[in-house]
């Protein structure tokens, strides 16, 4: 198990169109997992593979919604390999979302509710289900990074750049 490096705005691997995995084996069981240790000790609920410099269609996701008895969130990540989003509801949710690779920043994105999704476990069995709320939400910002888009591109121009400045001065100290 290791702690991979998060790649950051404005690295352009985070624009790159991720390949899909050919076959599910021992080196994407490791990725997964890697990336699985890397999102815990970043403190976020979804990671993509190219968040951390591998352009595979693998991404995983751990809400953390549930807590144990003494108020701990329970562990429960899910590996999503080669995911296709096949539907989306017509019906909108707004979300304030931020990124692990634009830290500490965020901003209202308006997306689908709900989405039907299929993908390949960590086995390489195929599953399919529909999301909905906080989950659908993950699912369609984390596709979005397999596709080289970022949350920011769905708010306007001038909220963009108000939030690269933002991170810009931070990252200056």
């Amino acid at each position: 198990m290791a702690i991979l490096p998060i790649v950051e705005v404005p690295d352009p691997r985070l624009r790159l169109v991720s390949k899909p995995v050919e076959a599910v084996d021992d080196s994407v069981r490791q990725l997964v997992t890697d990336m699985i240790e890397t999102m815990y000790d970043a403190h976020g609920i979804g990671l993509a593979a190219i968040q951390v410099g591998v352009d595979k269609r693998v991404l995983v996701i751990d809400l953390q919604e549930e807590e144990d008895e003494e108020g701990k969130p329970v562990k429960n990540p899910k590996a999503y390999i080669n995911p296709e989003i096949l539907s989306v509801s017509e019906e909108l949710s707004t979300y304030n979302e931020g990124c692990l690779s634009i830290p500490e920043q965020y901003a209202e994105v308006k997306r689908p509710a709900r989405c039907q999704v299929k993908w390949l476990d960590e086995k390489g069995e195929a599953h399919e289900a529909e999301f909905d709320g906080l989950l659908a939400t993950c699912m369609q910002h984390e596709m979005d990074h397999l596709n080289g888009v970022l949350f920011i591109d769905h708010v306007s121009r001038l909220k963009r750049d108000m939030l690269m400045r933002k991170l810009s001065k931070i990252r200056k100290g």
